[in-house]
């Protein structure tokens, strides 16, 4: 859990993110759809560009998951306590849901809201999306739970994959990798058609991908700490670095003492010399 913000707080951030996507990348399709001005190309950068700012805008509040097979995933991989995955699941569906509603208030059923359907067959889809999910979790729990990744391009390379499964997959099966991107436009559209298509795919994907990334790292280094912990490490750090001039000042004061010990000793033996030759002389 993110320290420093409160359940609330962090499911706002998913629902602002989740709204976020699904008004751009879906208002991308409906205005293509009107227009013809974005092509496939376009939309496919949309969503990847609108995932990258959003990480960047909300990474830091609630670690921008706005996805829930992302955040079941998480959960599975023990990177997200269970207890807070009801609330983000019902943000990220609102957000979603929200969105189209937008898109729907400005737009009309225009392309069905960007809703995600089949080009082929179900199964067909469900196998790709079943991939793109897969591939796109494997590239999340890279930078996002691994120290050893550049945290600081965690943004760059999820919205990076974002677009890269949209160029591709996205003509066949909508590259959804995402059951809330699908359920919030098909919810306000009403087209349902394979939409279970949209759920277990991403969902069995996230959790493959998450898992395989798991494998291939290995053990974490125990001294290594993980980004939900990062904050408390610095302020741990930043506290020993202010306690370090009391620590030298003890030093100073134990070598103090040390030194008057041996002189006291060196004292009593000058005395206990005087003494013996006092005697001798006597």
């Amino acid at each position: 859990m993110i320290s420093g913000h409160n359940l609330l707080r962090r499911a706002s951030a998913e629902f602002v993110g989740t709204f976020a996507l699904v008004t751009a990348g879906c208002g991308a399709i409906m205005v293509n759809s009107m227009t013809g001005a974005l092509t496939h190309v376009g939309v496919a950068f949309t969503f990847g560009l609108v995932i990258m700012v959003m990480i960047a805008a909300t990474g830091h509040i609630s670690g921008a998951h706005f996805n829930p097979a992302v955040t079941v995933a998480f959960s599975l991989t023990r990177h997200f306590p269970w207890p807070d995955v009801p609330a983000y699941l019902a943000a990220q569906l609102l957000g979603a849901t929200g969105g189209a509603l937008t898109l729907w208030t400005l737009f009309g059923n225009v392309a069905n809201l960007g809703v995600t359907l089949p080009a082929g067959s179900g199964m067909q889809s469900l196998g790709l999306e079943i991939l793109l999910s897969g591939a796109l979790m494997f590239v999340i729990m890279a930078v996002a739970t691994d120290t050893r990744a550049v945290g600081q391009l965690a943004a760059l390379a999820i919205g990076a994959a974002v677009g890269l499964d949209a160029l591709w997959g996205g003509p066949i099966s909508g590259a959804s990798m995402n059951p809330a991107r699908s359920l919030g436009p098909a919810l306000v559209s009403g087209a349902w058609q394979d939409q279970w298509v949209y759920v277990a795919g991403p969902l069995v994907g996230a959790v493959l991908g998450a898992f395989t990334y798991q494998f291939l790292r290995g053990p974490a280094p125990a001294p290594s700490p993980s980004p939900a912990s990062t904050s408390v490490s610095t302020s741990s750090s930043s506290s020993a670095s202010r306690s370090l001039p009391r620590t030298t000042s003890t030093n100073k004061v134990s070598g103090t003492i040390q030194r008057n010990g041996a002189a006291a000793k060196k004292d009593t033996a000058s005395a206990q010399s005087v003494s013996d030759t006092a005697k001798g002389e006597l």
